[in-house]
């Protein structure tokens, strides 16, 4: 099969599809491994055996990167001109509020990509190899192609190796391939299209040896093993921005236009009007400072870090902040079969004698189920089924045992599967093996394809039992009249039940006409009697299934993209609702020969997907983006890294998932449930929700702040040479951070809207700042600026008239148009826990945070008013409890406003 060999990622060949002699002859070396001498220049020409180190970020770029916004330039624009001016108080604290989100960005942002180091923390430190003759343990990374390795149960691979000889060789490829069981492994070579879980003649690197031995070649190291190319994967993919933080940005950098654009004109028109050129220059800072939501960023990181408290104890645990808020706007999400959607357990289903067929209820390992025909519980057990299940269970090593209120297994999770029907039926696998003691065995090797064990029968004699796969099996047995008419029922009834998904296994039994003192294949090849079949699988989870119909039903596509077989793979799928019962599962080879419309037009189409590859995983993802999805990819293994990392959210399972899946995910999943990631969901919608009322609390008060600064500069009067503002640079500050973000946050507390999950997913390109949020904006914003100015001037005449100086009547006059905005705020802030709906439908008192935050800002500002540190540096000034009732009077007309304008809304959307 020499010519066969292609080009591949790994070490340049096709190794999978050469055999062993033409590997040997290709690395130049034999089954008794190298001299050190070629070792040392194949070393030096490849390099060690380590995966090169990612780039883990700095963290100079990443503050540098928090200053790198349209918003922050004009706030340190301002700074510069505040103290250009003289200004220094103003100038510091513009420059305190940069700092401040700077800091709050840095902290959310920085931690260092670990996927790399994890994937690096796969490879053993040691392995068994033949250098010069003998074999030695040598450190991993000094193996070079060529060496020769040998591997024995409980060995991680240390490198890409195709194997040369086995002996009932198994190795645990779900980190790599997905593939739910251990595969069994042969030195013969394979077509070189075959897929990386169908490769039984390699072990990989980073894999695990669960039973056996074997030697094998190494083919590739470092860089070039299947680990290498996944980190080359992960590398290589840049992670997208959310769809909030790409709309917050667009908000920003058009709020940042407007400023600068208004600020001129401001400047030009308070120039004409004969403004100083200090007061101008103020004017415009005042401007930049009102219209900027300084605050907006801590109230985001805050309310995102809530939602993170909330998934914490719906098992769900957020990495990365801006991932709770996508989740919400999640609209596929592409999950895992093992552990996810199915409890990765297997359990046998399907029971099938010559004298009939009968399912066995229950899933899992704990030992609970029934015997039903035809869905009718079975009474008395048919002694076929006896027999069958007690030959299940003694040709078998595995044992189950409960563990902290649940069952686990020891052992291969087939043989388990048989242990587990064997309890639901009586048969303890202890009583058993103790009636039925093993005096001989002949293990299972994957190039014989069954195991059979000798046990001595109670009061006196021998029986032996002999499982496998049927194709071996089935040959070996002779009934009475018609065998091969027999066999042709059997294998008619293997193919019946492995269409649903199932992995089938053969019994048979024969008793010695003379004891046995050894049990040898002669014993076995021929004449035994059939018992039957056990089908088996790992069956979905319950609650997955309800899961996936209530995400189907809020607008949500679930894909399943497996590493498993095609048939195992569409059973599942059917069983969960993805598939129709009939429609097959699309596979990687399939994918791999797409092109890119191709590949789009089957990821919109189709949702089960099998024996797929990391590159098919993460191609599939990008096709999705390209369809404008926002994308969920959920994963355990480190095949499905590359893809996590790709996706809007990556989420990793946290009880099986590799510590590199883990890296490079956004959330891990607690209790590896496909149900947590539709509560997840669920709570990313909320936030999402409760954001956009914090939004449509807060923008409000800019607009009105530049509303009446706008104002100010193009219709109030200049005296004695100066301008005559309503707020300074700092009191404006105090309203955007102080206040605003007080008000804001509990907000962020507020319950979920009703019927949250049955509207669909939210368009990602769709606007954060809806028609109807800038229309109430607007209209906010004129009732508020209107207030506020015309309390400034009120307060100011009416002070300078009672012969009031100058300096303090001008205070006075900013600190009730101060005030007069942070009433408008509490207020307003009251019909914001729901943006349609009145505020006492939804309950004055569901949500106390409100109050609190309330009474907060309402103890802030009186310290602002009368406290003498405030005064001194925001410019504050007392006033009198008369100023305090014109402040309320002027700032409740909102409530009886905004509810007539949800109430005609209401009308006007039922229309």
């Amino acid at each position: 099969m020499a010519n066969d060999a292609k080009p591949s990622a790994a070490g340049g060949h096709a190794w999978h599809a050469l055999e062993a002699e033409d590997v040997l002859a290709r690395l130049q070396t034999s089954a008794a491994g190298l001299d050190s001498g070629a070792a040392e220049e194949r070393l030096a020409r490849y390099g060690p055996n380590v995966l090169p180190a990612g780039d883990r970020g700095q963290a100079l770029r990443i503050l540098i990167a928090q200053f790198n916004n349209p918003l922050i330039y004009v706030l340190l624009a301002a700074t510069a001109l505040a103290m250009a001016t003289g200004k220094l108080v103003d100038g510091l604290v513009i420059c305190g509020v940069v700092v401040l989100n700077a800091v709050i960005g840095f902290a959310q942002e920085f931690r260092a990509n670990q996927a790399i180091k994890a994937l690096s923390a796969m490879v053993p430190l040691e392995a068994a190899v033949l250098r010069d003759g003998r074999k030695q343990m040598l450190g991993s990374a000094a193996l070079v192609p060529g060496d020769i390795v040998l591997l024995q149960s409980g060995d991680k691979v240390p490198a890409d190796l195709r194997l040369l000889a086995v002996r009932s060789l198994k190795v645990e490829e779900a980190a790599l391939t997905g593939e739910s069981l251990p595969a069994e492994k042969e030195a013969r070579a394979v077509s070189a299209d075959t897929a990386i879980g169908d490769r039984v003649d390699m072990a990989f690197s980073g894999t695990l040896v669960t039973y056996g031995t074997g030697s094998a070649v190494v083919v590739a190291t470092g860089a070039e093993t299947e680990l290498g190319r996944i980190s080359r994967l992960l590398q290589e993919t840049e992670k997208l921005e959310t769809p909030l933080m790409r709309q917050l940005a667009v908000v920003g950098m058009w709020i940042a236009v407007a400023v600068a654009f208004v600020s001129a004109i401001l400047f030009g028109i308070g120039h004409l009007r004969g403004y100083p050129v200090a007061d101008n220059i103020l004017a415009a800072i005042a401007l930049a400072v009102a219209a900027i939501p300084e605050g907006l960023p801590a109230i985001v990181t805050i309310a995102l870090a809530i939602g993170v408290q909330r998934m914490a104890h719906r098992r769900a645990i957020i990495r990365k902040l801006p991932a709770v808020e996508t989740l919400g706007s999640t609209t596929v999400i592409c999950s895992d079969k093992t552990g996810t959607l199915t409890r990765n357990e297997m359990t046998v289903q399907a029971l099938w004698t010559p004298a009939g067929a009968w399912h066995l209820s229950g899933v899992g390992y704990a030992p609970e189920g029934q015997l039903q025909a035809e869905g009718v519980v079975v009474a008395a057990m048919p002694a076929a089924v006896e027999g069958l299940v007690l030959a299940g269970t003694l040709c078998n090593d595995a044992v189950i045992h409960p563990d902290q209120g649940r069952w686990q297994l020891t052992g291969d999770p087939t043989e388990g599967a048989l242990v587990v029907a064997a309890h639901k039926l009586g048969h303890s696998a202890a009583d058993a093996r103790s009636r039925y003691p093993r005096l001989d065995v002949i293990p299972f090797e994957s190039e014989r394809q069954f195991m059979a064990t000798l046990h001595e029968v109670p009061g006196g004699g021998q029986v032996v039992y002999i499982k496998g796969a049927p194709e071996a099996i089935v040959p070996r047995c002779s009934g009475n009249g018609d065998s091969d008419g027999e066999n042709a029922a059997v294998m008619h009834a293997v193919r019946q039940i492995a269409q649903q998904g199932m992995r089938v296994l053969a019994f048979a039994a024969f008793t010695p006409d003379r004891p046995l003192a050894r049990l040898e294949e002669v014993d076995v090849a021929a004449g035994l009697s059939f018992l039957g079949l056990q089908g088996m699988i790992d069956p979905p989870r319950m609650e997955a299934i309800e899961a996936v119909a209530a995400c189907q039903s809020a607008g949500i596509a679930v894909k399943m993209i497996t590493g498993d077989h095609h048939e195992t793979a569409r059973a599942i799928g059917a069983a969960l609702g993805l598939c129709a019962a009939g429609e097959r599962a699309l596979s990687g080879v399939e994918l791999g020969r797409m092109t890119e419309d191709e590949l789009r037009a089957a990821a919109r189409d189709h949702n089960v997907f099998a024996r797929v590859a990391p590159e098919h995983k993460l191609r599939l993802v990008k096709a999705l983006q390209a369809e404008n999805h926002v994308v969920a990819m959920t994963g355990d293994g480190v095949n499905d890294a590359p893809a996590l990392k790709q996706a809007d959210i990556g989420i990793a399972m946290g009880i099986t998932g590799t510590a590199v899946s883990k890296e490079a995910a956004d959330i891990v999943l607690t209790d590896d449930n496909f149900a947590t990631i539709k509560a997840a969901v669920e709570e990313g919608r909320r936030v999402y929700d409760n954001l956009v009322k914090a939004l449509a609390f807060v923008l409000p008060t800019n607009l009105g702040l530049a509303f009446i600064m706008m104002a100010a500069v193009a219709f109030f009067p200049i005296t004695e040479g100066e301008a005559l503002l309503p707020m300074r640079p700092v009191q404006i500050l105090w309203i955007n951070l102080v206040a605003a973000v007080a008000l804001a946050l509990p907000l962020a507390l507020e319950a979920m809207e009703p019927r949250l999950m049955e509207r669909p997913p939210r368009d990602p390109k769709a606007p954060v700042l809806s028609t109807f949020v800038i229309a109430r904006t607007v209209l906010v914003a004129l009732l508020m600026a209107a207030g506020a100015v015309g309390l400034f001037l009120l307060t100011y005449g009416a002070a300078e008239t009672a012969g009031t100086a100058a300096a303090s009547a001008y205070a006075q006059a900013q600190t009730e148009a101060v005030t007069t905005v942070i009433l408008f705020q509490i207020f307003y802030l009251l019909n914001c826990r729901s943006l349609k709906t009145s505020m006492f439908r939804i309950g004055l008192f569901s949500n106390l945070w409100i109050y609190a935050g309330i009474g907060t800002v309402l103890a802030l500002q009186l310290a602002f008013i009368y406290g003498p540190f405030m005064n001194s540096v925001f410019g504050s000034a007392p006033i009198d409890a008369y100023a305090w009732l014109r402040a309320a009077a002027v700032a409740v007309v909102i409530m009886p406003l905004i509810g007539m304008e949800k109430w005609w809304r209401s009308q006007h959307d039922r229309r």
